[in-house]
């Protein structure tokens, strides 16, 4: 049986779609609003985090410095002290 790869003949080149190395990443653009005790665990075992506005990700740098808070993240952090 052969791959399904191989049955592709001629010198077509299929570009790849431009994709961002998360390896490659120099930091967040955000300051996210995480649970400290999940950025700590995070830090130490790997493990991904969920910043309030639902985006995950290790942390494994700081972000840049100068980087503003996210605007999602924000407001609703905003929201609980608004009760």
């Amino acid at each position: 049986m052969l791959a399904d790869w191989s049955v592709m003949s001629g010198t077509e080149i299929i570009e790849r779609p431009e994709v961002k190395d998360k390896e490659a990443d120099t930091g967040s653009e955000f300051f996210h609003y995480v649970d400290k005790n999940k950025m700590v665990e995070s830090a130490v075992f790997g493990v991904f985090v969920e910043a309030l506005c639902g985006e995950k990700f290790p942390v494994t740098e700081a972000s840049k410095p100068g980087c503003p808070v996210c605007p999602r993240c924000k407001e609703i952090y905003d929201s609980f002290h608004d009760e």
